[in-house]
Formats: C-alpha cells, structure tokens, sequence
C-alpha cells in the first residue's frame, strides 16, 4: 500500500513531468521558426518596440530609465561593443522610433514641447510612486498626448525637422521605403486616423476616415500598400487591415474575437506578421503571441491566403515583432525576461520547410 507522502511525492512528481513537457512543447512550437533567441537589452525599466536600421547592424527603440516616468529613444549597436545612446530629447513622452531608409535620420514622436510639461511630469511620478507604495497595478491604457509631434534627428541626437505641429496627437510613424513619405496616426479631427505627408511637412493627405481607432501604420516594401491596426468593427477590440497608398482598397484581414494589433511586412515574401491575443472569455487573462499569415495581391486588392500561422507559444507576452531588412531575423518585445521586464528580443528567424509536417493553425 502506497503511504501518503509517496502519493504527494508521486503528484509532485507528476506536476513537473507536466510543466516540463509543455516548456518543450512551447520550444517545439517556436523552433520551426525562431533559433538563436537573445535578449538584447537590460538595464531598463523596460525597453520596447524597436526597429533595425536599413544595414540590419543597429536598432531604434523607445526605453525607460529608473528616475524618470516616459519613454525616450535610444539607438543600439547589434554588432561590437556599444552602450544605448538617447537621440530624444530626455523630456516628455516620446514613441514610436524609425530609420529613414538612407539610415542617416531617425524618425520620432515626442511631446517635449509640452507647455506644461513639469506638471504632467509631476502627476506621472506622483501616480508611480502611489502605485509602488499601494502595490496597485494599472490596467495599461496608452495616451493620446495632444503635445505629441513628430520630429527628425541625426544619430547625436540633434532634432533638425517637426514635420508636425497641428494641435492633437500626431504619433505612430514610419517612413515609405524611398523616404519620400511617412505615414501617422493623428486624432486632428477628433478621431484617430492615417494620413500622409510629405518628409518636408508638405502635402498632407488623410488617409482614413472611418469611425474608431485607426493607427500604427507601415509600407509595404513596394510602398503601395499600407497595413494597420483599427478597431472600428468593435471599440478597443483591434483586427489588422491593409489599404492602399491611396485611400482605395481597404480591407480587414482579420476578424476574431480578440485583439490584434502591431502589423508588420515580411520586407521579401508575402507574409504579414503581428501581435495577437483571444479576448473572448472574460475570466480569463489573455496571453500575447505572435502570428502570421500569407497575402496575395490579385487586381488590385490584398487578400489574406490560407491559415494563420502562430510563431510564439511562450506563457509570457510576445508582442511588436518586425523583421530585420533582409528578412532573416525577427526581433520583438517580451516579458520573458528573468527579472520579468519588457525588453528586446531577436531571433533568427525561416520559414519551415516546404512539406513539414508544421501545419497553420487558426488563432484561437
């Protein structure tokens, strides 16, 4: 007859063999596309959302020092040794950080010009610290800041254009890729949108004029196409959409139960890659990963091909992936640091083989 302590050892026994296999089941997962993971930032707070340079040997990204409450941007060697540099201005909110594709410029929006800014400084201390001393934590909500606007800076941190400054928030920004455009989310008219503009502040065209949220938008490699997140189908309940450059076209290339969000071009194959989470039951906390799906062009319209592909299955969030210029390696942030922070991860990143017995799987 078995004793009571061999029946606890043998359930403890059990539990580990179970957690155990669903780490190599979470590893499997992710091995059919990502080898090599790295964390490549630390130090911070938390560290976020970056993006390669057009050589693939630096990143861009938007971080938070002990001391002080916002985002800044900072810029990282992947190659050699180098400490992150600031090129923001070190005051106000700051997000959303993007090479031009000549690589000399870095684009960014930042709320530095804040006329009171000390006071909104000091109301995000002082809600920080009665956080810390309470132990509350806040549900995330991102800030629609009317002071942000976008700026370019040199690599020594030197601003030398606003291509912005139009009361509202004006953020969310990338480059077109012959660096003649960028594209941002504006709230201008009292609603978030897309529009367009020229990078010497001409030619402002709205893009989007639907009710709800529409932002963080990209070109497509061509430049034709954009891809961003909306929630106009249901309020804060994202779906990824394409549209075209110029305003024709859109389409919803998701449609789930869930939030969908921080849409990103393969730059060489007909892949889009985002952050994905199912919200349909709301006693459960939902957990972000990455996924994938393949589109085609056919007369003129983008279309979702296939199944959607999961590239991550870990317990802990991963989110804002983008791929490097050539396509080969997948950087991204996550939670499953050590410590817990957010920072940066990159991967190696391929498509699985041709025939492999790694089929699509719908987003759950």
């Amino acid at each position: 007859m078995q004793s009571p302590l061999s029946k606890n050892f043998a359930a403890k026994l059990l539990t580990l063999a179970c957690l155990f296999a669903a780490a190599i089941a979470h590893a499997q997962e992710e091995s059919h596309y990502l080898t090599n993971l790295r964390q490549v930032t630390s130090g911070f707070v938390k560290a976020g959302e970056g993006y390669f340079s057009p050589d693939g040997q630096t990143i861009v990204y938007q971080a938070i020092r002990k001391g002080y409450p916002f985002y800044q941007i900072f810029t990282q060697p992947l190659v050699g040794e180098g400490a992150p540099q600031r090129i923001s201005t070190g005051r106000g909110r700051t997000t959303c950080a993007y090479f031009s594709p000549t690589g000399d410029r870095i684009l960014f929006a930042s709320s530095h010009l804040d006329p009171e800014l000390e006071k909104t400084e000091a109301t995000a201390r002082r809600e920080a610290e009665e956080d810390r001393q309470s132990g509350r934590r806040r549900r995330y909500s991102w800030v629609f800041d009317p002071h942000m606007d976008l700026f370019e800076a040199t690599f020594d941190g030197e601003l030398v254009a606003q291509l912005t400054n139009q009361a509202g928030y004006d953020a969310e920004c990338a480059y077109s890729p012959d660096g003649k455009r960028v594209v941002f989310c504006s709230d201008r008219d009292g609603d978030p949108d897309l529009y367009v503009i020229n990078v010497d502040g001409s030619n402002l065209r709205q893009l989007t004029n639907e009710p709800g949220y529409d932002g963080g938008p990209f070109f497509s490699p061509d430049g034709q196409w954009i891809v961003y997140r909306s929630d106009r189908k249901r309020k804060e309940y994202l779906q990824i959409h394409a549209i075209r450059v110029d305003g024709s076209n859109d389409v919803a290339l998701t449609d789930t139960e869930g939030v969908n969000w921080a849409p990103y071009w393969h730059p060489t194959e007909p892949f889009i890659i985002w952050t994905g989470a199912d919200h349909s039951d709301p006693t459960q906390r939902p957990n972000y990963d990455l996924w994938m799906l393949r589109y085609q062009i056919a007369d003129g319209r983008l279309q979702a091909q296939g199944k959607v592909q999961r590239i991550t299955d870990h317990a802990k969030a991963d989110v804002l992936p983008v791929f490097s210029p050539d396509g080969k390696q997948l950087m991204w942030t996550s939670n499953r640091t050590e410590d817990g922070t957010s920072q940066l991860w990159i991967a190696d990143f391929r498509f699985p083989p041709t025939g492999s017995n790694h089929p699509p799987r719908d987003l759950e």
